[in-house]
């Protein structure tokens, strides 16, 4: 190869120094470890609150599971004048914050220690979160409102309410990009950025985008942040009337990728990053390597009709971009990471793709959202941490809740129990509705 360096190192190879994670698992990656090895889940059982609103506790199985972060901690201090700033942060941009700063400490620095100018720091955000769709800033407004013999709206009294009683901030927490001008303004990254507002895969997105800034030489370090809240009370009843969420019917178990009985996913919130270097630039300097950063694939596969829906094949096509990008045969793999929404149609379609791309091949499958939940923008750069975390163990993760095979795909080598490893690199994936899909190869490095 051309452009070798250290230890046969690429001049376009990209290292993971640093990988933070704040979610309904914990905080860091060895909390997600410990997690994933002892096969847990953050999901929880959240009963319905009593109030006027909901005077019987009458909520569907489905709003009561889902997985929520428990503590929020940062290694560093943040100073008062940025504090204040915060306040504009929504659920989400908290948690992507944290894992930011997460991220960053478990590279063993600090902010000031990077040695790198602010221009050559590109920043890349992941943003999922649906924090303030819905009314809930409005209800002391209306509460006030009502009137209390007929439960009409007395709309004078509604006005002045609204004027005196309803958070004035509430559409500055909805702005995508808040936690873009903070961090920037904490870490000093004010190279090469963007912020995605989307779905999935924008997190797989937000990382590309990382990765390349590095790769063409327009960054010498950068963060790629994947952020959502997918747990408050409107978007759960949409998703769950567009089909995507479990019923529940089974608890927490009921969220079980590829398993025939699969129902769809169980929300959750959560943040995740990871630290991005010039491999060749870390290995000078004694950095401690994770991970490399192999190839990327991205591509939009469209369904047939006008529907939105998922195509027969979503990711196969990202997935051979990204192993020809990386240069890596299928047979080098060590295990394949998909999307494992749990619907029926997405993983039918996820799968038929992998069943193309292997062939003769009996590589292992994991699906790992069981153990944070489906945290939106988070979920990828998640997942791409806890495959590191547990290739380093030497190990292949079990699919969580996965018990009965897909008639169609019942050759497929999906674990149930964490098998050992062979080989350092795996591939995962991700898709979003309308077949927008993004992949990346990783190798892991022990």
């Amino acid at each position: 190869m051309t452009g070798e360096g250290e230890v046969g190192l690429k001049d376009t190879d990209v290292a993971v120094i640093g990988m933070g994670l704040v979610t309904p698992l914990g905080t860091g990656v060895n909390d997600h470890r410990q997690g994933m090895l002892s096969m847990q889940t953050g999901i929880r059982h959240h009963p319905p609150p009593v109030n006027d609103l909901n005077p019987n506790q009458d909520y569907p199985r489905y709003l009561q599971y889902y997985g929520k972060v428990a503590d929020i901690n940062y290694p560093f201090a943040i100073p008062d004048k940025l504090n204040n700033q915060m306040k504009f942060l929504n659920r989400g941009s908290i948690l992507g914050f944290a894992a930011a700063l997460d991220a960053i400490a478990h590279a063993l620095i600090s902010i000031d220690q990077l040695d790198v100018a602010p221009d050559r720091r590109a920043l890349y955000i992941a943003s999922g979160d649906f924090t303030k769709v819905g009314y809930d800033f409005f209800y002391t407004a209306i509460k006030e409102a009502r009137l209390k013999d007929t439960g009409d709206i007395n709309y004078e009294r509604l006005n002045n309410a609204a004027l005196n009683k309803v958070n004035p901030f509430y559409l500055l927490e909805s702005i995508a990009n808040n936690l873009f001008s903070v961090l920037s303004a904490f870490t000093q990254f004010m190279g090469t950025n963007t912020t995605l507002a989307s779905q999935s895969p924008c997190g797989a997105l937000a990382l590309e985008l990382a990765a390349r800034a590095i790769r063409q030489g327009r960054a010498d370090v950068a963060l790629a942040v994947g952020c959502g809240n997918w747990i408050t009370e409107v978007p759960m009843y949409e998703m769950a009337q567009l089909g995507l969420l479990s019923r529940c019917g089974k608890a927490e178990a009921s969220f079980r990728p590829f398993d025939q009985h699969r129902d769809g996913f169980i929300p959750s919130e959560g943040g995740a990053a990871l630290l991005l270097e010039n491999a060749q630039r870390a290995m000078r300097r004694g950095a401690k390597i994770y991970a490399l950063i192999k190839g990327f694939g991205s591509h939009v596969e469209f369904a047939d009709g006008a529907s939105v829906s998922v195509p027969d094949r979503v990711i196969l096509r990202c997935m051979e971009e990204a192993l020809v990008d990386a240069r890596c045969q299928v047979g080098q793999l060590g295990f394949i990471s998909p999307h494992g929404s749990a619907t029926q149609k997405g993983d039918r379609s996820e799968l038929s793709s992998i069943k193309a791309l292997l062939q003769d091949h009996q590589l292992p499958i994991c699906g790992l959202k069981p153990y944070t939940g489906h945290m939106a923008a988070a979920s990828d750069i998640a997942e791409t941490i806890i495959a590191i975390a547990a290739l380093r163990q030497g190990i292949v993760p079990a699919t969580l809740n996965y018990n009965t095979p897909d008639r169609l795909f019942a050759s497929l080598n999906i674990p149930v129990v964490h098998t050992q490893a062979k080989g350092k690199t795996f591939l995962s994936v991700s898709y979003g509705i309308g077949g927008q899909s993004s992949a990346v190869v990783v190798e892991a490095v022990r």
